[in-house]
């Protein structure tokens, strides 16, 4: 299914807000009672990110699919918007990722950073589109594809903030992680807004594939509005 922005897969603790594993648990819960089956999701996406998620609706399913996802047997590609335009039309970043707070101090626990002690991330990129747009914190950005070779926490995100290309809207890895700070205290605000440009990293998952079987959805609205497509 296509995941919009701003929900979480899956519960992380009670108490939480709405997920998607809710409502597919809702939608479904008259066929769980008659074959006793059990929703899974078998790829996650970060809250902000939108796109495909694929969801096992009995236990054989969830069981096949796992094992094909942790022998890497799918393909998954993503769509990002990001500053600024890269040189080449194709490059692809092959360097270590590993959290950034255990080589160095950090006040985002979950960030991630490139180092030699991380583990091996690849991942290539295709630039879609090139445009201009006049904003207070930069004018060019580019609309990349991205293709996931391992599969590391934030990877699509790091690599390309690491090459100079951080995805807008991203509060951790954009112009300056303090948003993300501000974010949690503050909630969404003006500032924010100036200096992120949206209000989420404008990542999503455009591809999956396994085999013969592939799955596409478009850019969700507020990506096409910034592109304006």
């Amino acid at each position: 299914m296509n995941k919009p922005p701003h929900l979480l897969v899956h519960p992380a603790k009670p108490g939480n807000p709405p997920t998607l594993l809710d409502a597919l648990e809702e939608l479904f819960a008259y066929e769980r009672v008659i074959k006793a089956d059990k929703l899974s999701v078998i790829n996650r996406l970060d809250r902000e990110t939108s796109g495909i998620v694929l969801v096992a609706r009995h236990k054989a399913a969830a069981g096949m699919l796992g094992k094909a996802m942790e022998a890497r047997e799918f393909s998954k590609s993503y769509q990002a918007i990001v500053w600024g335009w890269p040189p080449v039309d194709h490059f692809e970043i092959d360097r270590p990722i590993l959290r950034k707070g255990e080589v160095e101090p950090s006040e985002v626990w979950v960030k991630q950073r490139v180092h030699s002690e991380g583990k091996p991330c690849l991942t290539r990129f295709e630039v879609l589109n090139r445009l201009e747009k006049a904003t207070t914190n930069g004018n060019r950005f580019s609309l990349i594809q991205c293709e996931l070779l391992t599969g590391r926490m934030h990877q699509i995100r790091v690599h390309l903030a690491h090459a100079g290309f951080p995805v807008v809207g991203d509060k951790i890895y954009g112009p300056d992680e303090r948003c993300y700070l501000k974010f949690v205290e503050t909630g969404w605000t003006d500032d924010l807004e100036a200096t992120l440009l949206l209000n989420r990293q404008a990542l999503h998952a455009s591809g999956f594939g396994w085999g013969d079987r592939k799955w596409n959805c478009e850019l969700p609205d507020d990506m096409k509005t910034f592109l304006n497509l």
